[in-house]
């Protein structure tokens, strides 16, 4: 059974005949006459009542009529849903980002979704280690990350660099010029992100190789706890700048450099290849680029 045949079918029974069915389908006669004749010789019964010129059916014609414009409608969503998602009109962008590097994000789904109102977008919180196998598995299409992926099937856009930035309490200011030397971080109370990573050990390889204790005295499982605790004067931390932006230029926390501490990192959006990706996620790797431009300008 094929879709012409159907068509031939139910232009008929609306036309009320076979030649305006032919001016409506803008086929010949005979054609459509033949595709009648194949569908009523594949079902095995007759569908129109050959004794009457209007394109009458017969009682199985009329339960394929009902059947076919079921399947026509179908196959009109599913043309128009498929227009829709290459227009951007339609669809669902699922990035995976963890705490930290969900920032980052943050301006660049403002941008995507001034471009692409109607365009869904999912974050989900993923751990940075797993984020490469979920989307080289489809979990999800789009991951940040503050490492370059090494994987043949995933390729990235930079999104700007970040580094470990100390943060007091507001009103706490320390050292000169927003900058402290880290002999003088000795005797201070540090509170900890109790989730192991690279930086965390390089915090603490940079304090012994510096002959500086460091003094952990709590441990926090995110950043938005440490920061509250920072705030409430229970502490000092190191976190990444981009994480506490919003509060310093609130004045809710002081930011400043350690001198001997420059722990850099480029955060990175990485996806599969490109012709693997959906168009509104294709949509939002252009975005990114873009941003990416405005943030190096």
């Amino acid at each position: 059974m094929e879709i012409n045949q159907l068509e031939a079918l139910i232009a008929i029974a609306e036309e009320r005949g076979f030649s305006r069915a032919r001016d409506r389908l803008h086929r010949t006669q005979p054609a459509i006459s033949q595709a009648i004749q194949r569908l009523e010789k594949e079902v095995g019964v007759k569908l129109f009542d050959r004794s009457s010129k209007d394109g009458t059916l017969t009682s199985a014609g009329k339960i394929l009529f009902e059947s076919g414009q079921q399947i026509l409608k179908l196959r009109r969503n599913a043309k128009l849903k498929l227009r829709e998602l290459t227009t951007l009109q339609n669809g669902k962008v699922v990035i995976g980002a963890n705490e930290y590097t969900v920032q980052r994000l943050m301006p660049i789904v403002a941008a995507y979704q001034k471009l692409h109102p109607l365009i869904k977008i999912e974050v989900k919180r993923c751990l940075a280690s797993r984020i490469p196998a979920e989307i080289i598995g489809t979990d999800i299409e789009l991951g940040v990350l503050s490492f370059r992926p090494s994987a043949e099937s995933l390729e990235s856009v930079p999104l700007g660099t970040d580094e470990i930035t100390l943060i007091s309490p507001p009103g706490r200011v320390l050292g000169v010029g927003g900058e402290v030397s880290l002999r003088d971080l000795g005797a201070e109370s540090f509170i900890a992100h109790n989730v192991p990573s690279p930086y965390r050990e390089r915090v603490i390889q940079t304090f012994e190789e510096h002959g500086t204790p460091l003094n952990i005295s709590m441990e926090l499982p995110t950043l938005e706890s440490i920061k509250r605790a920072v705030e409430e004067g229970m502490g000092l931390a190191l976190i990444p700048r981009l994480a506490a932006e919003y509060e310093v230029s609130r004045g809710q926390l002081v930011a400043s450099r350690v001198r001997e501490m420059r722990l850099e990192r480029e955060l990175h959006l990485v996806y599969r290849n490109n012709e693997e990706l959906s168009h509104a996620a294709k949509a939002f790797v252009k975005v990114a680029r873009h941003q990416d431009g405005f943030h190096k300008g």
